[in-house]
């Protein structure tokens, strides 16, 4: 086989598309310790894609000895392999892209007089002279798989490519803030980054304000994990993009996925996706990066304390979460001014029993202490078993039966009851499920429950994640359930509904799901029938408990399923809009 044939076959592994030659480019420029970086890329890179850095550049030799293939100066020898720190290593890159591509190198060091340029033109050198240049290195191919057409014509459109092409230098700019990358896309400037000093300014240079994002920061276990993460109120895709950085080298790796998931189905059953931008520190000699030729893949020499530390950092970080602002909008002169009408039952004092059973189930009154004057609150950062919490908020009347009205020192709060609640319920059920099961109530007049044949089905194969809620059903022929016991905190109204739901929760799960993800359905559609309603008028204790209970609860913003608890009106928001400020 020649060697021209071999980069080619190479090059297949190496060179996917034009955003595989900037990539591999830049991360050779990040190892040159350049400080900026700028890409220029024509017809989506599929012309022409050219990086050029300042560089500590290359002597001569190396510029030769650069177009061979495996020929690196960042491996002396196996040992190295080991505790790889750079982010090239391989030594295929440049070979592989020369033998698809018209190729230009021209580099130069700050003890060189001149540059070194060389041209090759599908794998063969043509030319190796003396050329003026700047320190540093600049690397141009054009015409990608001109010599290659099966693979040429798999490529997409030039805008589908400049797009991966500008996604890739997205994320190399994330995973270096203090170095400055510009993008030129044709006639245009896709992105100018100058160097940040830190991650929180480069993200604001590419991302702007996030207030949908939350902030993660831990260390332990000699590993460091930073980065942002979507909030659990976020009400945006369900996919979002994934950024996980292992020491600046963008990866794909399953066990931090995971640990994503398994963090976020902690606090709601609601299937996503997340938006994650995550990096992730650890020591060379425990992770290894030579697993794949485009060095996207990661191996961990402890793999269940990478997934342990990446979990706990982003639960903690969610559980941290502020609740969503809102903001008010000053009404124009022009716009006229708005007509008085009353609010209807907002300083409503009636009372409701219909979820006072649920209450009395866990062991707790239904009436709280008399309320606090906002001046003798306790302190915002209050905790309860290290969890932050929400702060203590005074409740003054419900809107429309379905909304509480509150205050604390930060602003005013508008809190949907009926999903506080069923937050405030679904993690006692939880509780109560850890220590061992809930109190079950047996009904005098078994129930009978009529259900489609799958949903039926999958009821009977949890049979056992059931009975630990409480429940008791089995087969009576036909399409029906019979249903002989009941969680105690459930009405045998809320039954046939509850049971419903669940069947469609569980309908959903796969068949080898495991037993804690059907239990979180369960207990998510238990809570949801067993909470207070919208339209249902509570007494000020009723909403008082309500509050108190929120916030105990670690993830206080999100109900289960995933909707918003509560929306927050700021001291600063209003002042501003009285303007105070």
């Amino acid at each position: 086989m020649s060697p021209e044939l071999a980069n080619q076959i190479a090059a297949g592994e190496v060179v996917e598309r034009p955003a595989s030659i900037v990539k591999e480019l830049v991360e050779n420029a990040l190892d040159a310790r350049a400080s900026r970086i700028t890409i220029w890329v024509e017809a989506g890179g599929k012309r022409l894609v050219a990086v050029e850095d300042d560089g500590e550049g290359m002597s001569p030799g190396d510029v030769t000895l650069a177009l061979e293939r495996h020929a690196t100066s960042k491996i002396a020898e196996a040992a190295d392999l080991a505790a790889i720190s750079t982010r090239g290593f391989r030594g295929e890159a440049l070979p592989s892209m020369a033998s698809v591509s018209r190729l230009r190198l021209r580099s130069r060091t700050e003890h060189d007089e001149h540059a070194t340029e060389a041209l090759v033109e599908a794998g063969v050198t043509v030319a190796v002279r003396a050329a003026g240049g700047a320190v540093g290195t600049r690397v141009e191919a054009a015409d990608l798989f001109f010599n290659l057409p099966a693979r040429r014509k798999f490529l997409k459109s030039d805008a589908a490519e400049s797009a991966q092409v500008s996604r890739v230098v997205t994320q190399l700019a994330l995973a270096s803030p203090m170095v400055g990358l510009s993008l030129r896309s044709g006639e245009r400037w896709v992105l100018r980054c100058p160097p940040a000093k830190d991650l929180a300014e480069r993200f604001h240079q590419l991302y702007g304000e996030r207030t949908d994002l939350v902030r993660v920061d831990k260390r332990a276990g000699g590993l460091h994990l930073v980065g942002y993460v979507a909030s659990l109120t976020d009400q945006g895709p369900i996919r979002g993009p994934q950024n996980v950085f292992v020491n600046g080298r963008i990866v794909k790796d399953r066990t931090i996925a995971h640990a994503v998931a398994d963090a976020y189905s902690v606090a709601t059953i609601k299937v996503r996706s997340p938006e994650v931008h995550l990096f992730l520190e650890v020591p060379a000699d425990r992770v290894d990066v030579n697993v794949h030729p485009t060095k996207s893949e990661v191996r961990f020499l402890e793999q269940s304390l990478v997934h342990e530390i990446v979990r706990r950092a982003l639960a903690d970080a969610l559980g941290r979460e502020r609740a969503t602002e809102w903001h008010l909008r000053p009404t124009r002169a022009d716009e006229g001014a708005p007509s008085p009408r009353p609010i209807p039952e907002v300083f409503d004092a009636g009372s409701t029993g219909r979820w006072a059973a649920s209450v009395a189930a866990f062991g707790r009154p239904t009436t709280a202490e008399p309320p606090r004057a906002p001046g003798d609150e306790e302190p915002a950062a209050s905790r309860r078993d290290g969890q932050p919490t929400l702060s203590p908020m005074v409740p003054l009347g419900q809107f429309r039966d379905t909304f509480i009205i509150a205050v604390d020192q930060e602003g005013v709060a508008i809190i949907d009851q009926h999903v506080a609640h069923e937050r405030v319920l679904f993690e006692r059920v939880m509780q109560r499920l850890v220590a061992g099961g809930l109190e079950s109530q047996r009904l005098l007049d078994p129930l009978l429950v009529e259900l489609p044949d799958a949903q039926r089905r999958v009821l009977l194969a949890r049979r056992g994640e059931l009975e630990r809620f409480g429940f008791e059903i089995e087969e009576f022929g036909g399409e029906s359930l019979r249903v002989s016991a009941l969680p105690a905190l459930l009405r045998a109204g809320e039954c046939e509904a509850a049971l419903r739901a669940m069947s469609e929760d569980l309908e959903g799960l796969e068949s080898g799901a495991p037993v804690d993800e059907a239990l979180r359905r369960i207990a998510a559609t238990t809570a949801c029938h067993s909470a207070v309603r919208a339209h249902d008028p509570l007494s000020i204790e009723q909403m008082r408990h309500i509050l108190d209970e929120l916030k105990q609860t670690a993830y206080s913003t999100v109900c289960p399923h995933g909707r918003p608890v509560v929306l927050r009106l700021t001291r600063r928001e209003i002042e501003k809009n009285f303007q105070r400020i």
